[in-house]
């Protein structure tokens, strides 16, 4: 009877001068919130930008902006429960992205994946899509960027983000669509924000995209607890592990390691209106 290798626990990476973590979800990690941000601290991370994925977590997430000066919010209502968007919590929104640590609207966007595996976890497309017009509305009104997710949803996501304000700046977190998306959504001027699995073996796909990435409007993110990357992938992430996917991106890019944390930080507070 065969046994399964035990999953290697993860360390955090040799320092760097400086990293930001430019998507995060503090409130779903095991530790508390300022624990996650002193080891993260530790290892070079000097800011997060947290989310939430419904309406009780981005109040979580702006709580938790409030509390630290290390980490900055994101509030919206995830698209896969779009069905969740009411009158009443459009209103709550409006007041969480007026707060200043709110730095950005997100995460909104697209995801067919659940329509596909499993619909009654999720809002239908066109629900998700009425929610995406109204937080790309919201974010243009309150001059903030809009966080986009994305799950196999490319052409309609494309689509939709087309109608977009022309001064409406885009992010598309955890970007993981083929190298033709990337090149197109470049050529628009979105930030594109790398996490975990761009370390993946499989994923040289990917890993060609983020070369492509002008290095003004790349990011790096670990989405955690999710996305943890090689070589930890299945064990649980958190902030202080994304050095190990800014290593794997600078070298990708052909960049020494330091220098390209210091342009992806320096991306993150330009895109969040952070000070230098």
């Amino acid at each position: 009877m065969s046994r399964r290798k035990p999953r290697p626990v993860p360390v955090p990476p040799e320092p760097l001068g400086e990293l930001f973590d430019a998507h995060t979800h503090l409130t779903s990690c095991a530790d508390p919130a300022r624990a996650l941000m002193d080891r993260a601290a530790a290892v070079g991370v000097r800011g997060v930008c947290t989310v939430g994925d419904g309406i009780e977590e981005a109040e979580q997430a702006l709580a938790l902006a409030q509390e630290d000066d290390r980490v900055v919010a994101a509030c919206a209502v995830h698209p896969t429960k779009a069905q969740e968007l009411t009158d009443g919590v459009r209103e709550r929104l409006r007041a969480l992205v007026a707060d200043p640590r709110c730095v950005a609207v997100g995460e909104t966007g697209l995801d067919t994946y659940w329509i596909t595996h499993d619909p009654g976890r999720t809002a239908p497309l066109d629900v998700q899509e009425e929610a995406l017009r109204w937080h790309m509305d919201l974010a243009a009104e309150v001059g903030k960027p809009l966080m986009i997710h994305n799950r196999e949803a490319d052409d309609d996501l494309m689509r939709v983000l087309a109608d977009a304000p022309s001064d409406l700046t885009v992010m598309l977190h955890c970007f993981s669509s083929p190298l033709d998306l990337a090149v197109e959504a470049v050529e628009r001027g979105y930030y594109l924000s790398f996490c975990g699995n761009v370390t993946f073996r499989r994923n040289e796909e990917l890993r060609q995209a983020a070369a492509r990435v002008p290095a003004d409007r790349i990011l790096v993110e670990t989405d955690a607890p999710y996305m943890t990357p090689e070589p930890f992938r299945g064990a649980r992430n958190e902030p202080a592990f994304v050095g190990y996917t800014a290593r794997l991106l600078a070298e990708v890019r052909g960049v020494d390691a330091d220098e390209f944390a210091a342009t992806v930080s320096a991306n993150a507070r330009r895109l969040y209106g952070l000070p230098e």
